[in-house]
């Protein structure tokens, strides 16, 4: 839980504030998962500390959310031939940058002894927002875009860079990234600026 908090300190993924009347809190918890290999042997443990999203209300606290999809490129690679490969990026979500004012109470079992009162007011997003794919997949895109990458017209989630008579398909899903190419050095150096 310790590790999941610095993560938060290094991102800057909040701010505490005192608390005030007008201010929706949305609460916290912390999710527990094992991850086991093909012979169900735990490998690791892993937490997560995430909102109590049932709390939020569209048009209050979120405007949109997000579902992307990924049968396009599946559909492309198997008719194309090539190989795809995935990419999961570790706190993906707390990346993602927040536009409205969200607050959320302090983590059980971690308030602040010299303001247990307070509240965080979040700078990005937490994982459990409705809307923290679609912050995380907006920053994402911005960098891609600035790599020379299109968006894709049909499905907004697919980038699509070209090199000479070579390509390289980058599909965003929630804190994936499915990727493949007809020339593996594009996906290497894809790796690479990731």
């Amino acid at each position: 839980m310790q590790e999941e908090l610095n993560q938060f300190v290094r991102n800057e993924v909040w701010t505490l504030v005192p608390k005030t009347n007008q201010m929706n809190v949305i609460g916290t918890k912390w999710v527990f998962r094992n991850k086991s290999n093909d012979s169900s042997i735990i490998t690791r443990n892993k937490v997560r500390l995430v909102s109590n999203e049932y709390n939020q209300a569209e048009g209050i606290d979120y405007d949109e959310t997000f579902a992307p999809a990924v049968r396009l490129l599946l559909a492309f690679a198997c008719m194309s031939g090539f190989k795809l490969f995935q990419m999961d990026v570790k706190n993906a979500f707390l990346n993602g940058i927040v536009n409205e004012d969200i607050y959320v109470s302090q983590p059980p079992g971690f308030e602040d002894h010299k303001h247990p009162e307070y509240v965080y007011k979040l700078k990005k997003a937490l994982y459990g927002l409705k809307q923290a794919p679609r912050q995380w997949y907006e920053r994402l895109s911005l960098f891609l875009l600035s790599h020379v990458y299109e968006r894709g017209k049909v499905d907004k989630t697919l980038f699509i860079k070209k090199a000479g008579t070579d390509i390289i398909l980058v599909e965003i899903y929630a804190d994936d990234i499915v990727f493949g190419s007809s020339n593996v050095k594009l996906c290497e150096d894809f790796v690479k600026a990731m």
